[in-house]
């Protein structure tokens, strides 16, 4: 079973290549959550499919993708993190190839928070960008000038003064990380750190179980113990992935809502701002009730499971990558070893 390990740097590949994939496919879907979720007063949106609609007329195709980049950029460290620790902690935590059931809780939880250094400051970055679009199509268009304005009238060389407005300027993500960097320091970035740990460590603890024993179903290793990784095919780790995905997602919708909420910096108009965990709970139950934590269950469902079944599809072909350049390479080293022999 030695030449079934995988070094950790093929791991962090591995997860990296993984989330570039899936982020990409499910991006769009995850913009709509992020702006479901942030509605309290004006019901800009009424579903994911007319918020998608909405942004498309409005901000134009590319406008599914605000903030994408941030996510491209962060989340090649954050998944392979997260993949990888959780192999990590599962080899140290295995006894004889056996792995028990809190086992596989307490590498999930090991591997949730170790991503947590990178997905606070990714999400808190990117709900920025997102919600841009939301809170632009709050605001009142200005009406146009009268036509029979008192007052002299204007010139016809030059506009009179404020004659075309200008519209509000587009937040970068660099503009962001400076402002906050210069205003609130390091921790600025780290804003909903608690949040986010208190939604990615049961996450993890629900996901990562829960795939292992789908991902493991029917197949067993010549020794009668069930085989996670190496014999499961590339769609059961798909249908797996995305099954243990939607159904930690929708468990820990509740929390990414609280998160979402403590992350956002801009507020529209008559919406409330929160100073810490318990009071946006309190506050979203009182104004809101109890459905406002379910806000964007259905879009997280559908960025989660494709996401971590695409992930894991990808983690799987990787392992089996490294696998087979690991056996090309002792039997490159053989012919070599036994080319040297003949010679001598």
């Amino acid at each position: 079973m030695g030449e079934k390990k995988v070094s950790l740097p093929a791991k962090l590949i591995n997860g990296g290549v993984a989330g570039l994939v899936g982020v990409t496919c499910v991006f769009p879907i995850d913009l709509a959550k992020t702006r479901l979720q942030n509605q309290q007063g004006i019901q800009v949106y009424k579903g994911m499919l007319d918020c998608l609609a909405k942004t498309v007329r409005s901000e134009g195709y590319f406008g599914c993708y605000r903030g994408a980049a941030v996510n491209l950029t962060l989340v090649t460290p954050e998944k392979a993190i997260k993949l990888a620790a959780n192999d990590v902690f599962r080899q140290k935590l295995s006894k004889d190839g056996h792995l028990p059931l809190w086992g596989e809780v307490l590498a999930g939880c090991g591997a949730g928070t170790c991503q947590v250094v990178v997905t606070t400051p990714m999400e808190m970055l990117k709900i920025q960008l997102q919600d841009a679009g939301r809170l632009a199509a709050q605001r009142p268009v200005p009406a146009p000038a009268q036509a029979a304005a008192p007052g002299p009238a204007p010139s016809l060389v030059a506009p009179p003064p404020r004659a075309r407005a200008t519209p509000p300027q587009r937040p970068s993500a660099t503009g962001i990380t400076v402002e906050l960097l210069k205003t609130r320091g390091l921790a600025g970035l780290y804003r909903g750190a608690g949040a986010t740990l208190m939604r990615d460590v049961p996450f993890s603890m629900i996901y990562f179980p829960l795939f292992a024993n789908l991902n493991a179903l029917g197949r067993e290793s010549a020794g009668g113990q069930a085989d996670v990784q190496a014999q499961a095919p590339f769609w059961q780790s798909f249908i797996a992935g995305c099954s243990a995905g939607s159904v930690a997602a929708v468990a820990v919708t509740p929390l990414d809502v609280i998160k979402t909420r403590l992350q956002t910096l801009q507020k529209g108009e008559g919406e409330d701002t929160y100073r810490g965990i318990i009071d946006c709970t309190r506050r979203i139950m009182t104004r809101e009730g109890p459905s406002a934590f379910l806000k964007g269950a259905t879009c997280r469902a559908l960025v989660i499971a494709p996401l971590f079944g695409i992930a894991q599809g990808v983690y799987f072909l990787g392992r089996r990558f490294w696998h087979r350049r690991q056996r090309l390479h002792c039997f490159c080293t053989d012919i070599m070893l036994l080319y040297s022999a003949v010679s001598e």
